[in-house]
């Protein structure tokens, strides 16, 4: 057991630091194994400091080569060096600092701080990574303005590159390159960023609102010089929407974006240079799916966006993440939303949400949108911060409307820009814009997990009245026993017999009332029971409730499968659509999950299967949305719909759902399918929302024709995977394939590692489906896999294509009775904890919800996290996922 603990940082413990930073100049002389930096920065103690405060500077595995104060040396009995500490003292109120240190970028595993992989130098600070590059106060509150001089082989390293603009570049008489970056703007140590190698370049350009030109510059490596077009497009779009939809015009003379392979994030938002793991850069027909696509336009634009929402307005301290992180994967919705199809990017959004954050707040590491405190801060860029963060802020603008959100923003971005700030601070902005209270709102940041609101209604025809009571309850988390209620906003319509929206009028409300007699208004919940009389509606009307899942809360309607069924089929709101589709499959699967423990024989419901033959053969509806409509909800969100996990029970049901749809809608699947395929036959790839809701639809199609075994489907996705001319359709016919008996699987498999064993992120889908595929032998071939030639524990992107694939995605293979996946697991966090803990840590996440299983499990899970908790040397990152799961 580990006895040397980390210490547990608190939001209440936050004081300001004793001094400041206003300037910074580092000089880079690199080398692999020797890289030395010098730092030069200009400190000024604080107001409120005590005269005799030492400086404190964070540093990590660095050498230190020496020390100045204005010029002069600093001997050893004047500081301190401790293990992630510089503490100087005797400092005077103003000064200039100098530290040479030492670091080792190609020994460098972890990826934080500067790291040497694929011959690149590459560096990633956020969050404490500055840290492992020189001493500094490595915390978002101080910001300075940083020059940045590169010094380095112009052979080797053709391209150097840093935050802001370049002003001098030149080659000494060494014949090395020295080129200065210079960013005007002040900014916290994670938002640094340097890059150095052999670089290809795509340029385009991009003229703002003002008038002003802006350099677009796109780094890669050269053999993906050709799979960046897409990328370029997605900021262009993204520079152009920010302007329009929130006044932000980019601020310097060139927006500069690498990509590299070996990355532990998705990319990250430096000023000016953004890195990026180019699994959200690279795209080409033949080797990106739809889904690739679309995550490379919103993860540009999200990162794009930091600009202002992050970057020249930061946050004042860690716990104040979801400030940055939230509020810019809102603003990144609200882009896809536009660009793509917003029915669908919506559902996305909750899919998302109640796969990875609902789990989060109903377990052991449970916190709210702001922790209270953490020990590793890596471990809280988590789907609460970020995911349930985006909902809040929705929330709020779906409370006060969009222009008085907008006025709110204009607001937040005036008052604080060039600050380090607060979720209050962000709160206050709107209030004050706006004349609000918005202190009962502001619950969604500091309560932890996720209100369950049940539903009661009830219809009086001589009266014509219609009550809707809704009913809030918010379980206890780790440290909050007992919570208020929460503001909930519920966008709601009345259905009426013939599928219209009906006035709503409340009773008691003025008929010139804001809302009165809308065919959709909000309701406000604000207290544990809430009801509301709806008048002049002689019919029982359907409600639609929560349209547009307008809060991140579970809905219980209580209603009959009838009532799911017609708003299948009638609600105009198209998340509600989808929504009664969940809902009413999840209602099916759990009668089944039962009729298996009963022993009973499983039927099909007639109802269900007519609704879905109702909603696939109706040409009027988008075809994307049909697709999301009628997708099975996946294992891992049935289980949380369960106190109970019965993974045997899930899996059985979900599997007989599929095959029978696929056996029972066998000529409608396939002339669904046909149809479809012969649109797209002979024209060129577009990823365009027509497009990609079509191949959406028709690879659905193959997979219910593959569960059931047919062989017409299963000649339809050989077909399908040999001559796809696009990655969408090559893929959607291989995950067919992948669960089929081997003699059909192996040969698809070896066909295409052969075509694209030279592309990374192609083995990574290679290796994803494999991973996730339903086969008796699955841990034996992840372990064969892991013997594989392209398999590296080094690169992140490969190990949770194939280790975190299938301990998240293949519940069949990871929870074997034999408990032998759990073991595995284990194993591989411990081997990958003394590498990079960051990934090691992330990948603690199936073992969180151990108490949620049957006692044979919950043991074997158990005894795996207390063999991870044995080891002497275990990093803080994994410590606290394991830790507060064990709890």
């Amino acid at each position: 057991m580990k006895t040397d603990l980390p210490k547990t940082i608190l939001l209440a413990e936050y004081a300001p630091p004793a001094y400041q930073v206003s300037t910074i100049d580092l000089e880079f002389r690199l080398d692999p194994h020797a890289t030395r930096v010098t730092a030069t920065s200009r400190f000024d103690r604080m107001a409120g400091a005590a005269a005799d405060a030492p400086l404190v500077l964070d540093g990590a595995g660095l050498r230190l080569v020496s020390i100045m104060i204005d010029g002069a040396p600093v001997g050893p009995d004047r500081y301190d060096q401790q293990e992630e500490r510089l503490v100087i003292r005797g400092v005077p109120a103003g000064f200039v600092l100098t530290v040479i240190t030492e670091i080792d970028p190609a020994g460098n595993t972890a990826l934080e701080g500067l790291y040497q992989s694929n011959g690149i130098f590459c560096t990633q600070c956020e969050a404490e990574g500055f840290r492992k590059i020189t001493y500094f106060p490595d915390r978002p509150d101080v910001m300075a303005r940083y020059r940045t001089t590169i010094i380095g082989d112009p052979v080797v390293l053709p391209v150097m590159l840093s935050n802001g603009n370049p002003v001098a570049d030149e080659t000494g008489p060494d014949g090395l390159r020295r080129i200065v970056w210079e960013d005007p703007f002040p900014k916290p140590s994670y938002l640094f960023a340097l890059v150095a190698g052999d670089l290809a370049l795509h340029e385009d350009s991009f003229t703002t609102i003002s008038g002003r030109s802006v350099a677009l510059r796109l780094y890669v490596e050269p053999r993906n010089a050709d799979k960046c077009a897409h990328a370029m497009a997605s900021l262009k779009k993204a520079l152009a929407w920010d302007e329009t939809a929130y006044g932000r015009e980019y601020d310097l003379d060139i927006y500069m974006i690498v990509a590299v392979d070996d990355f532990n994030m998705g990319a990250m938002e430096n000023k000016g240079l953004n890195v990026f793991n180019s699994k959200y850069i690279l795209a080409r027909p033949d080797t990106a799916t739809d889904a690739d696509y679309a995550g490379i336009e919103a993860v540009v634009a999200h990162e794009y966006f930091h600009n202002w929402t992050g970057n020249r307005i930061t946050c004042r301290d860690w716990f104040q993440l979801s400030l940055k992180e939230g509020l810019t994967v809102f603003r990144e919705q609200q882009f896809v939303a536009d660009h793509q199809s917003a029915a669908v990017s919506r559902i996305h959004d909750v899919r998302v949400l109640r796969a990875a954050q609902f789990p989060e707040d109903a377990g052991p590491t449970a916190h709210p949108v702001r922790p209270d405190s953490y020990i590793e801060i890596s471990n809280f860029y988590t789907s609460t911060v970020y995911n349930k963060g985006a909902e809040v802020i929705r929330m709020l603008h779906t409370l006060i409307g969009e222009d008085a959100y907008r006025r709110g923003m204009d607001l937040y971005f005036q008052r604080h820009d060039g600050q380090a700030v607060t979720c209050e601070d962000f709160i206050r902005a709107h209030a004050d814009a706006n004349d609000l209270d918005l202190g009962d709102f502001f619950r969604w940041y500091v309560q932890a997990g996720t209100p369950e609101v049940s539903v009661d209604t009830r219809h009086d025809p001589d009266a014509g009245t219609f009550d809707v009571t809704f009913t809030q309850t918010l379980a206890p988390t780790p440290g909050q026993p007992v919570k208020q209620p929460m503001v909930v906003p519920v966008r709601a319509a009345l259905i009426g017999p013939d599928g219209a929206p009906l006035p709503m009028m409340l009773a008691n409300e003025p008929a010139d009332a804001p809302q009165a007699g809308a065919l959709e208004r909000v309701l406000v919940l604000s207290d544990r029971v809430t009801r509301f009389t709806f008048m002049q509606l002689p019919e029982r009307p359907v409600p639609s409730l929560l349209r547009g899942f307008s809060a991140p809360v579970k809905l219980d309607t209580r209603a009959e499968d009838a009532d799911l069924a017609f708003l299948m089929g009638h609600d105009d709101d198209p998340f509600n659509r989808w929504e009664a589709a969940q809902t009413y499959a999840i209602r099916v699967i759990h009668r089944l999950i039962a009729d298996i423990g009963a022993g009973r024989p499983l039927v099909l419901p007639l109802e269900f299967r007519e609704a879905f033959t109702r909603t696939i053969t109706d040409d009027a509806l988008d075809p994307a949305l049909v697709a999301e409509a009628l997708t099975l909800p996946g294992e891992s969100y049935l289980a949380e719909t369960m106190s109970r996990i019965d993974v045997e029970g899930i899996t059985t049901a979900r599997q007989f759902v599929r095959r029978e749809i696929g056996r029972s809608l066998e000529p409608q699947l396939i002339a669904l399918f046909d149809r479809l395929e012969a649109a797209e036959a002979g024209q060129p790839y577009a990823f365009e929302t027509a497009a990609v809701g079509r191949r959406s639809l028709a690879n659905l199609c193959l997979a219910y024709l593959g569960a059931a075994g047919g062989a017409a489907g299963l000649e339809r996705a050989e077909r399908r995977f040999a001559t796809a001319t696009n990655m969408t359709d090559a893929l959607g016919g291989l995950l067919v394939l992948a669960d089929q008996p081997g003699e059909l699987s192996q040969p698809a498999f070896d066909a295409f590692y052969d075509r694209w064993k030279d592309e990374p992120l192609v083995v990574d889908k290679w290796f994803m489906v494999q991973a996730t595929a339903s086969r008796p032998d699955a841990l034996d071939h992840v372990l064969t896999l892991m013997e594989h030639p392209a398999f590296s524990m080094r690169n992140p992107n490969r190990v949770r294509s194939l280790i975190g694939a299938f301990a998240a995605s293949n519940p069949q293979g990871f929870h074997a009775a034999d408990g032998r996946g759990y073991e595995f697991l284990a194993d591989q966090i411990v081997a990958l904890d003394a590498m990079n803990p960051q990934i090691a840590a992330r990948l603690v996440g199936p073992f969180k919800r151990w108490r949620r299983y049957d006692d044979r499990r919950q043991g074997m899970m158990r005894a795996a996290l207390e063999r991870i908790m044995s080891r002497k040397s275990l990093s803080r990152d994994v410590y606290e996922m394991v830790t507060k799961s064990l709890a």
